[in-house]
């Protein structure tokens, strides 16, 4: 009886001892293959700093299908980590906008919603052989310091399958609200700066949404080149579709800028296309001086266009009904549509997830050896190209015509890649002692990073001429479609400013594990009788078992 009891008084004083140091130690263990509950250094880093209280109210909850429940609940679990690592700092709440049952309050919460960036989906799905259809806000509104930002917790690509896309945006839960969480801070102070160079006669408003974006992130800079002394201070160099020349003084500059350790962003076209008519126009070669620079990168842009039977739709008159004219959509191939984001196993945060890329009148890029750069490749046209040289006639016409595609033969081209390491300088060994740029030129120096996409246009938006409003950047107007392209400059600028940032939340990733639907419908009543009964019939042979033993114990 005394050693019973001993028993007994040694498990209270064991359960008290490890409630006490509970209280002082915080430690928790990720048992997952993938590591999914274990956020990155940048996350916890933010959540670290903290100095006021983070809010989050998430609109995807409610009666769901399994699929969007599985985010859900990957948004909890991600919340509870955050709550785990910043304490009473972060809370949250889950709100369902379609449990409102007043259809007059429900039309005013959807349009509230909407008016502070909530974009609703209208969710289609078949569980079990039942189809339901719902409009929901897969998104959260995250407060701090009485600043409010929108996030969307649905993305991926379109063009994957709904499971597919339902597990890409579970990948992307924490790096979605980390970055939302960390823009809402940095309007507080300590922003990085990003330059932009403006070598373009493109109109303002037609970098508007990308540079307004960029602003919500980051100081942003103009840089005028004329300014005497060399490019310092800026974390990144925008340079968007040059179409002037650059003189040597201004080569030395990026040069130099590259070698001291800043990063840039190029989009830059290989040839100029002004205008496209019926019969036809010519793009022509464009020599913005800049290729000497690019070769000793270990890139080179050519003066090509791309065609590409994997494109955009362009409408066009295909005749007439009537007295009317019979406008159709039709292949437009030089429009290539990005969906390959880098040989398997190679791609970076960059394009991790990232949704379907629209250019327009795209050329290619190639790369060449050059010592110490690591080459990798983010946007890939599909195999189906065929390259033509300028000058190369372009005419609305050719879209009326059936492709060959035997034609198409030139393969997988480079549109975007990016270059990391220790870039020498241009000017090594031409620079004489007497030369006034010889005071702080490095021949070699820091370890950089640089992208070029040879594409101008992929950052190029749309304007509502009638509204005079710009477009969000990837918005097909025609078509509706909204692509990837401002996601893909954003990524990229922020993996350039900081490559061990929150950018890194983007590498997670977790396989899917579907269940065979067929199996599950044939073996489904088997399964659930498991379940209710296993339970059950375990603790009988617990009690069983105890039993047992104390009769064999008390004999």
């Amino acid at each position: 009886m005394k050693s019973g009891f001993s028993r007994i008084l040694i498990v209270i004083v064991a359960l008290v001892a490890i409630n006490v140091l509970s209280a002082f130690l915080f430690f928790r263990v990720d048992l997952t293959a993938e590591k999914r509950y274990t956020l990155s250094d940048a996350t916890l880093n933010l959540l670290g700093g903290l100095d006021d209280d983070i809010h989050v109210n998430v609109y995807l909850t409610g009666d769901l299908p399994p699929g969007f429940k599985r985010l859900e609940n990957a948004v909890r679990e991600t919340l509870d980590e955050f709550q785990a690592r910043a304490g009473k700092n972060v809370t949250y709440r889950f709100i369902d906008p379609t449990a409102v049952t007043s259809t007059t309050d429900k039309e005013a919460l959807f349009k509230r919603l909407q008016e502070r960036g909530l974009l609703p989906t209208n969710l289609f799905d078949n569980e079990g052989g039942k189809r339901t259809e719902k409009l929901i806000f897969p998104g959260a509104l995250i407060s701090y310091k009485g600043k409010e930002i929108a996030v969307q917790l649905l993305k991926g690509n379109k063009t994957a399958s709904p499971e597919e896309q339902l597990n890409q945006s579970y990948e992307n839960v924490e790096y979605q609200l980390s970055s939302g969480i960390r823009q809402l801070t940095q309007m507080q102070g300590n922003r990085r700066k990003i330059g932009f160079l403006g070598k373009t006669n493109v109109p303002p408003s037609r970098f508007s949404d990308l540079l307004a974006t960029v602003q919500e992130n980051y100081d942003l800079f103009f840089l005028d080149m004329a300014k005497p002394g060399p490019i310092t201070g800026l974390d990144v160099l925008l340079v968007l579709k040059p179409d002037q020349p650059f003189n040597d003084d201004e080569l030395f500059k990026l040069d130099q800028y590259v070698v001291n350790g800043g990063r840039m962003l190029f989009f830059i076209d290989g040839q100029r296309v002004d205008s496209v008519s019926n019969e036809g126009t010519f793009a022509q070669p464009m020599n913005l001086r800049l290729d000497d620079l690019f070769f000793r990168w270990g890139a080179r842009l050519n003066q090509n266009v791309v065609k590409d039977l994997s494109c955009n739709l362009i409408p066009m008159n295909v005749g007439n009904m009537g007295d009317k004219p019979n406008i159709q959509k039709v292949p437009w191939r030089f429009y290539p549509v990005i969906n390959s984001f880098g040989p398997a196993g190679q791609q970076t945060p960059v394009t991790r997830n990232l949704d379907a890329i629209w250019c327009r009148f795209a050329s290619t890029l190639d790369t060449v050896a050059a010592a110490g750069i690591r080459k990798t490749p983010l946007l890939l046209t599909s195999p189906y190209t065929k390259l033509l040289k300028a000058p190369a006639i372009i005419s609305y016409n050719e879209a009326r015509q059936q492709p060959d595609p035997a034609t198409y033969k030139d393969g997988v081209q480079i549109i975007g890649c990016l270059f990391e390491g220790k870039f020498q300088s241009l000017y090594a060994n031409r620079i004489l002692p007497g030369d006034p740029r010889a005071n702080g030129f490095k021949p070699v120096g820091e370890a950089s990073r640089v992208i070029i996409c040879s594409d101008g246009d992929l950052i190029v938006n749309d304007v509502d001429y009638k509204r005079q409003m710009p477009y969000p950047l990837g918005f097909d107007r025609f078509n509706r479609n909204l692509f990837g392209n401002k996601d893909f400059a954003m990524n990229a600028i922020d993996y350039l400013a900081d490559p061990d940032g929150v950018i890194t939340a983007r590498n997670r990733q977790i396989t899917l594990r579907p269940l065979d639907k067929i199996k599950l419908a044939n073996e489904r009543t088997s399964w659930q009788l498991l379940n209710v009964l296993g339970p059950l019939a375990l603790i009988g042979l617990v009690g069983a078992g105890w039993q047992f033993t104390r009769k064999r114990r008390n004999r």
